[in-house]
Parts: C-alpha cells; structure tokens; sequence
C-alpha cells in the first residue's frame, strides 16, 4: 500500500535534503527563508555556533500591494542589516519551497540590497 504524503510533508522532505547540503558559517552565514499564509520571515544564521545573526519579517509591515512586495521589502531589510554587520556572502536556504515567487522575490531584493549568493 503506498502512503499519500500531504504538501507539509513532502516540503519537510525537501528542506531537510537542502539542509544536509547547505550550512552557514560566521564569515558565510545561511539565509534561511520560512513563509506562512500570512507573513514571510528570513534569517541569517550561523550554523557552526547556533546563532541568528540577523532577522527580518514582514510582520510589522502593512503593505497594501501584497505579500510578493512585502517580500521585497523583507530582502530589502535583511540586506541592510546584513550590511551593516558587514555580512556580504552568503548561502540561500529556500527552505524547501519552491523557488518562484514571494520566496524569488525575496532573493531578489537581498540581491539587490548587496548580498551575494
């Protein structure tokens, strides 16, 4: 008998053969990404020691274009704080979720705002 996998499982399958692949260090830390129906939120983290180096949500935010521009504005923000640690490099983690979108446009604005990955 097979077993029907729901979308949470099978996106928890995918982020977890990103995650043997993909770690953060202090100098290179993982931009790691997580969206909910209602919010996007990203991290900088540095895996070696267990620490957030820099985090952005666009929970504060009350952006009546939509959830795509608030996740520009999340990379935009995570960029600047990233460049005002210094953090230049980085590896993206998309956190199993396809790679089109609210997760893209995110990656977009990091990219923009100075951060390499």
């Amino acid at each position: 008998m097979t077993r029907i996998n729901t979308k949470s499982e099978q996106r928890t399958r995918r982020r977890n053969r990103i995650r043997a692949k993909v770690s953060g260090t202090a100098d290179v830390p993982r931009l790691a990404v997580f969206k909910s129906l209602k919010y996007i939120y990203a991290q900088l983290i540095d895996d070696e020691n267990g620490v957030t180096l820099v985090a952005a949500t666009s929970k504060g935010m009350k952006n009546a274009k939509g959830k795509t521009d608030d996740a520009k504005l999340v990379g935009a923000d995570i960029a600047k704080k990233a460049s005002e640690k210094k953090i230049v490099k980085v590896v993206f983690d998309r956190g199993g979720y396809i790679y089109t979108g609210r997760v893209q446009a995110l990656a977009d604005a990091a990219r923009v705002g100075g951060l390499n990955f």
